[in-house]
Protein backbone atom coordinates (compact mmCIF):
# COMPACT_ATOMS: atom_id res chain seq x y z
CA UNK A 1 0.00 0.00 0.00
CA UNK A 2 0.91 3.59 -0.41
CA UNK A 3 0.15 6.41 1.89
CA UNK A 4 0.05 9.80 0.93
CA UNK A 5 0.13 12.10 4.36
CA UNK A 6 -0.71 15.94 3.76
CA UNK A 7 1.50 18.45 6.34
CA UNK A 8 0.69 21.30 7.01
CA UNK A 9 2.84 23.64 8.83
CA UNK A 10 4.43 20.32 10.20
CA UNK A 11 1.40 19.14 11.74
CA UNK A 12 -0.58 16.52 10.40
CA UNK A 13 -3.85 17.58 7.83
CA UNK A 14 -4.70 15.31 5.83
CA UNK A 15 -4.20 11.28 4.55
CA UNK A 16 -5.36 8.35 2.11
CA UNK A 17 -4.30 5.33 0.34
CA UNK A 18 -3.27 6.00 -2.84
CA UNK A 19 -5.52 4.32 -4.95
CA UNK A 20 -4.68 2.24 -8.17
CA UNK A 21 -3.54 4.20 -11.13
CA UNK A 22 -4.29 7.69 -8.97
CA UNK A 23 -1.82 10.05 -9.20
CA UNK A 24 -0.76 11.79 -5.33
CA UNK A 25 -0.89 15.80 -6.51
CA UNK A 26 -4.15 15.48 -8.19
CA UNK A 27 -5.72 13.64 -4.94
CA UNK A 28 -4.46 15.88 -2.88
CA UNK A 29 -5.70 18.93 -5.28
CA UNK A 30 -9.20 17.06 -4.90
CA UNK A 31 -9.17 17.16 -1.60
CA UNK A 32 -8.35 20.80 -1.28
CA UNK A 33 -4.10 21.00 -0.91
CA UNK A 34 -1.44 21.50 -2.84
CA UNK A 35 2.24 21.52 -1.93
CA UNK A 36 5.60 19.26 -2.80
CA UNK A 37 6.82 16.21 -1.55
CA UNK A 38 9.48 16.27 1.41
CA UNK A 39 10.13 12.36 1.94
CA UNK A 40 9.36 9.19 0.39
CA UNK A 41 9.77 6.58 3.37
CA UNK A 42 8.54 2.94 4.70
CA UNK A 43 5.84 3.02 7.12
CA UNK A 44 6.13 -0.68 7.35
CA UNK A 45 8.05 -4.01 5.24
CA UNK A 46 5.65 -3.57 2.40
CA UNK A 47 3.88 -0.33 2.65
CA UNK A 48 5.33 3.23 1.46
CA UNK A 49 4.53 6.48 3.16
CA UNK A 50 4.94 10.08 0.86
CA UNK A 51 5.13 12.88 2.59
CA UNK A 52 3.77 15.88 1.37
CA UNK A 53 4.25 19.50 2.50
CA UNK A 54 1.02 21.63 1.64
CA UNK A 55 -1.22 24.29 1.77
CA UNK A 56 -4.96 24.83 1.88
CA UNK A 57 -6.30 25.66 -1.57
CA UNK A 58 -10.49 25.58 -2.87
CA UNK A 59 -10.92 21.83 -3.30
CA UNK A 60 -11.32 20.51 -6.91
CA UNK A 61 -13.14 18.01 -6.51
CA UNK A 62 -14.73 16.22 -9.34
CA UNK A 63 -13.34 19.23 -11.72
CA UNK A 64 -10.18 17.53 -11.38
CA UNK A 65 -10.27 15.73 -14.72
CA UNK A 66 -9.55 11.65 -14.53
CA UNK A 67 -5.90 10.86 -15.94
CA UNK A 68 -6.45 9.45 -19.18
CA UNK A 69 -5.33 5.57 -18.87
CA UNK A 70 -2.71 4.93 -22.26
CA UNK A 71 -3.28 1.92 -24.25
CA UNK A 72 -0.51 0.09 -25.97
CA UNK A 73 -1.18 -0.32 -29.67
CA UNK A 74 -2.72 -3.72 -31.01
CA UNK A 75 -4.06 -4.79 -27.93
CA UNK A 76 -7.62 -6.86 -28.49
CA UNK A 77 -10.75 -6.02 -26.52
CA UNK A 78 -10.44 -9.18 -24.66
CA UNK A 79 -6.57 -8.27 -23.27
CA UNK A 80 -7.34 -5.12 -22.51
CA UNK A 81 -10.62 -5.93 -20.40
CA UNK A 82 -8.25 -9.23 -18.43
CA UNK A 83 -5.73 -7.04 -17.68
CA UNK A 84 -3.79 -7.89 -14.78
CA UNK A 85 -3.15 -5.14 -12.37
CA UNK A 86 0.20 -4.07 -11.50
CA UNK A 87 1.47 -1.47 -9.51
CA UNK A 88 5.47 -0.99 -9.69
CA UNK A 89 7.26 1.89 -7.31
CA UNK A 90 10.52 2.63 -8.33
CA UNK A 91 13.36 5.37 -7.08
CA UNK A 92 15.36 7.64 -9.96
CA UNK A 93 18.14 10.42 -9.51
CA UNK A 94 19.03 13.36 -11.54
CA UNK A 95 22.61 12.99 -10.15
CA UNK A 96 25.10 16.05 -10.79
CA UNK A 97 28.80 16.16 -11.12
CA UNK A 98 31.75 18.25 -12.66
CA UNK A 99 31.28 16.10 -15.70
CA UNK A 100 27.17 16.81 -16.44
CA UNK A 101 24.21 14.39 -15.65
CA UNK A 102 24.51 10.60 -15.06
CA UNK A 103 21.90 8.81 -17.57
CA UNK A 104 21.43 5.51 -18.70
CA UNK A 105 20.70 4.01 -22.06
CA UNK A 106 17.34 1.38 -21.61
CA UNK A 107 18.15 -2.10 -23.12
CA UNK A 108 16.31 -4.64 -25.33
CA UNK A 109 15.08 -6.18 -22.11
CA UNK A 110 12.66 -2.99 -21.96
CA UNK A 111 9.83 -1.78 -23.95
CA UNK A 112 12.08 1.43 -24.50
CA UNK A 113 15.24 0.42 -26.02
CA UNK A 114 17.41 3.06 -26.88
CA UNK A 115 15.61 5.68 -24.61
CA UNK A 116 17.76 7.56 -22.47
CA UNK A 117 16.89 7.24 -18.74
CA UNK A 118 18.01 8.74 -15.17
CA UNK A 119 19.62 5.91 -13.18
CA UNK A 120 16.88 4.09 -10.97
CA UNK A 121 14.90 1.00 -10.74
CA UNK A 122 12.40 -0.89 -8.64
CA UNK A 123 12.79 -1.01 -4.68
CA UNK A 124 13.41 -4.41 -2.81
CA UNK A 125 11.21 -5.42 -0.36
CA UNK A 126 11.41 -3.65 2.44
CA UNK A 127 14.26 -0.90 0.94
CA UNK A 128 14.11 2.94 1.36
CA UNK A 129 14.05 4.67 -1.26
CA UNK A 130 16.99 6.70 -1.01
CA UNK A 131 18.81 3.85 -0.31
CA UNK A 132 17.29 2.33 -3.53
CA UNK A 133 19.20 5.43 -5.39
CA UNK A 134 22.28 4.63 -3.85
CA UNK A 135 22.06 0.59 -4.92
CA UNK A 136 20.76 1.52 -8.40
CA UNK A 137 23.08 4.14 -9.63
CA UNK A 138 25.82 1.80 -8.15
CA UNK A 139 24.72 -1.37 -9.93
CA UNK A 140 23.91 0.77 -13.49
CA UNK A 141 27.13 3.06 -13.56
CA UNK A 142 29.96 2.11 -11.03
CA UNK A 143 28.97 5.63 -9.55
CA UNK A 144 28.83 6.79 -6.06
CA UNK A 145 26.19 9.24 -4.96
CA UNK A 146 25.48 11.05 -1.54
CA UNK A 147 23.26 13.58 -0.53
CA UNK A 148 20.19 11.73 -1.82
CA UNK A 149 16.83 14.29 -1.68
CA UNK A 150 13.57 13.85 -2.63
CA UNK A 151 12.43 15.73 -5.73
CA UNK A 152 9.43 15.00 -7.13
CA UNK A 153 6.86 11.81 -7.69
CA UNK A 154 5.61 11.17 -11.33
CA UNK A 155 2.71 8.63 -12.34
CA UNK A 156 1.71 6.92 -15.42
CA UNK A 157 -1.18 4.10 -15.82
CA UNK A 158 -1.66 2.19 -18.73
CA UNK A 159 -2.43 -1.00 -20.30
CA UNK A 160 -0.01 -2.72 -22.14
CA UNK A 161 1.90 -5.93 -22.97
CA UNK A 162 4.93 -6.57 -20.04
CA UNK A 163 8.82 -7.89 -21.45
CA UNK A 164 7.13 -10.87 -20.31
CA UNK A 165 4.20 -10.98 -22.91
CA UNK A 166 2.00 -10.51 -20.15
CA UNK A 167 -1.25 -7.77 -20.92
CA UNK A 168 -1.27 -5.35 -17.16
CA UNK A 169 -3.16 -2.95 -15.83
CA UNK A 170 0.56 -1.05 -15.04
CA UNK A 171 0.47 1.76 -12.29
CA UNK A 172 4.29 2.99 -12.33
CA UNK A 173 5.02 5.58 -9.33
CA UNK A 174 8.48 6.85 -9.68
CA UNK A 175 10.12 8.96 -7.23
CA UNK A 176 12.75 11.22 -8.64
CA UNK A 177 15.44 12.06 -6.20
CA UNK A 178 18.40 14.74 -6.69
CA UNK A 179 22.07 12.89 -5.96
CA UNK A 180 25.46 14.30 -6.25
CA UNK A 181 28.38 12.17 -7.09
CA UNK A 182 31.67 13.88 -5.46
CA UNK A 183 33.93 11.86 -7.63
CA UNK A 184 32.98 10.99 -10.93
CA UNK A 185 34.53 8.34 -13.20
CA UNK A 186 34.03 6.69 -16.29
CA UNK A 187 30.06 4.92 -15.76
CA UNK A 188 30.37 0.87 -16.04
CA UNK A 189 27.39 -1.06 -16.04
CA UNK A 190 27.96 -3.76 -13.53
CA UNK A 191 24.70 -4.82 -13.32
CA UNK A 192 25.30 -6.70 -17.22
CA UNK A 193 22.00 -8.35 -18.91
CA UNK A 194 19.47 -6.19 -16.79
CA UNK A 195 17.62 -2.76 -17.84
CA UNK A 196 20.72 -1.43 -18.81
CA UNK A 197 22.91 -1.24 -21.86
CA UNK A 198 24.88 1.75 -21.23
CA UNK A 199 25.60 4.62 -19.06
CA UNK A 200 27.10 7.94 -19.37
CA UNK A 201 27.52 11.80 -18.46
CA UNK A 202 25.86 14.16 -20.50
CA UNK A 203 26.41 17.81 -20.13
CA UNK A 204 23.02 20.08 -20.30
CA UNK A 205 24.01 21.43 -24.03
CA UNK A 206 23.45 17.27 -25.26
CA UNK A 207 20.47 16.48 -23.76
CA UNK A 208 17.79 17.70 -26.31
CA UNK A 209 19.76 15.76 -28.52
CA UNK A 210 19.15 12.44 -27.09
CA UNK A 211 15.86 10.02 -27.04
CA UNK A 212 14.72 10.85 -23.08
CA UNK A 213 11.98 8.26 -21.67
CA UNK A 214 8.98 9.75 -21.44
CA UNK A 215 9.14 10.84 -17.86
CA UNK A 216 13.22 12.13 -17.89
CA UNK A 217 12.60 15.84 -19.23
CA UNK A 218 9.68 16.49 -16.59
CA UNK A 219 12.01 15.21 -13.73
CA UNK A 220 14.99 17.43 -15.25
CA UNK A 221 12.98 20.54 -15.47
CA UNK A 222 11.72 20.01 -11.43
CA UNK A 223 15.37 19.66 -11.25
CA UNK A 224 16.23 23.26 -12.51
CA UNK A 225 17.05 22.42 -16.05
CA UNK A 226 16.25 25.02 -18.71
CA UNK A 227 13.16 24.18 -21.21
CA UNK A 228 15.52 24.77 -24.01
CA UNK A 229 18.27 22.54 -22.74
CA UNK A 230 15.21 19.89 -22.65
CA UNK A 231 13.67 20.86 -26.85
CA UNK A 232 15.64 19.45 -29.65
Amino acid sequence: MIEVVAMLRGRWADGFALAHGADPAAELARRGWSGSPVSATRSSSDDLRITYAVRPTRPAGDTVPAARVEQDEGLGTDEVSGAVPHQRVAAYAVVRSSRGILLTELSARTNAEGMWNLPGGGLDPGEEPAVAVVREVHEETGQRVTDVRLLTVLTRHWVGRAPSGRVEDFHAVRLFHTAHCPEPGDPVVLDVGGSTSAARWVRETELASLPLASSVPQALAVAGVPAEALNP
